[in-house]
């Protein structure tokens, strides 16, 4: 065999492909998301001010936040002067938030 066929092989990763400059301006719609039911039309048509509607979550369980409806992270809800927000307790790490994505 030849020096050619025994030297190392270099394998780009998925991070060495990707240019992150060109991607980190453009805009992303976040949010979280509480839990999810499933009801019929006449049950939809039904609510009305003061209706509760049942989730599939249990309170204090983590929420999920989304990007493109594809979870990225968990967290809990908290209130920033007045508003809410959620203190993230759990990350997809940078490479495979920008694979979901």
């Amino acid at each position: 065999m030849s020096e050619e066929e025994l030297a190392p092989v270099a394998v780009s990763t998925f991070e060495d492909e990707l240019d992150l400059d060109i991607l980190q301006d453009i805009p992303i719609v976040l949010s979280a998301e509480v839990g999810r039911c499933s009801l019929k039309i006449k049950d939809l048509l039904r609510l009305s001010k003061g209706s509760v509607v049942e989730f599939d979550r249990l309170a204090g369980e983590p929420i999920d936040v989304c990007v493109n409806d594809l979870v990225i992270a968990k967290g809990e809800v908290v209130v920033v002067n007045e508003r809410y927000g959620i203190r993230l307790t759990e990350v997809l790490d940078a490479a495979n938030r920008i694979r979901k994505i």
